[in-house]
């Protein structure tokens, strides 16, 4: 016979217990509720309503007819003559009692004006065989520059930009030689020590193409090294001295 499984009690939970009441924390509100519900009323759109708008309908009569929409032509008069609007009015037909003005001259001399001179051509050149035409100003044929009385002078620019150079190389010159610290080098010495440069890489480039077709040991591979890159060095200076034709020198 299996025993019955009974659960535990007592006594104490048949009293009835009091229920706690779960308070809920108060709902947020922001501080900016007002403003932003004054701000909404006020930018709100007068003409958006809810719904259909509440707008007369259109009258059934009223619909869009054939050439309606088409400028119509002024309406004649009940005497058949069209009606004109001028802001001028026209001086009156004379009548036969009145005199026609008398004496009226003009300084204008009628035979001068009417003779009719005729236009000179244009001078022309044809630059093809097909008959292509130009005028001869504008087609280098005439001599039109060199007959201007500045021919062949130099502009006023390019003068006054080389006295300002002159000036500037006159004042490097005085400063120079009261500090004594750069000398620059003449036009001569330029030429002697580029001609210098390029016979010394030559040289050098005699004896880089003597060398052997294997190269195996240390003592090669330095020889080669070496060469190399004493002839790149000579190549930047020649670039250097081919490149600025202005070089100066520092004296202690």
């Amino acid at each position: 016979m299996s025993e019955a499984i009974y659960p535990a009690g007592s006594v104490y939970d048949w009293i009835p217990k009091e229920q706690e009441e779960i308070k809920k924390p108060p709902r947020y509100v922001s501080k900016f509720r007002p403003a932003v519900i004054l701000e909404e009323k006020l930018t709100k759109d007068a003409k958006k309503t809810m719904g259909p708008p509440k707008v007369e309908l259109p009258s059934p009569d009223k619909y869009l007819k054939k050439h309606s929409k088409h400028p119509k032509p002024p309406e004649k008069s009940e005497d058949g003559h069209k009606t004109r609007t001028c802001t001028v009015k026209k001086p009156m037909v004379p009548r036969r009692t009145e005199k026609p003005l008398m004496g009226i001259q003009t300084k204008r001399d009628f035979p001068q004006t009417s003779v009719m001179f005729p236009m000179k051509p244009k001078a022309t050149s044809v630059d093809t065989k097909k008959g292509h035409k130009q005028l001869l100003e504008n087609s280098g044929l005439v001599p039109k520059y060199v007959m201007k009385k500045d021919y062949g002078e130099v502009p006023t620019y390019l003068q006054l930009r080389s006295e300002a150079e002159r000036k500037a190389q006159a004042e490097y010159q005085r400063l120079a030689g009261e500090q004594n610290v750069l000398e620059r080098l003449t036009e001569e010495e330029h030429q002697a020590v580029l001609k210098g440069l390029k016979k010394k890489w030559d040289e050098l480039h005699r004896e880089y193409q003597g060398l052997p077709l294997l190269i195996d040991t240390p003592s090669k591979k330095t020889r080669k090294i070496h060469l190399e890159e004493k002839m790149s060095q000579l190549e930047k200076d020649i670039s250097f001295f081919e490149r600025f034709k202005t070089i100066f020198i520092y004296d202690d």
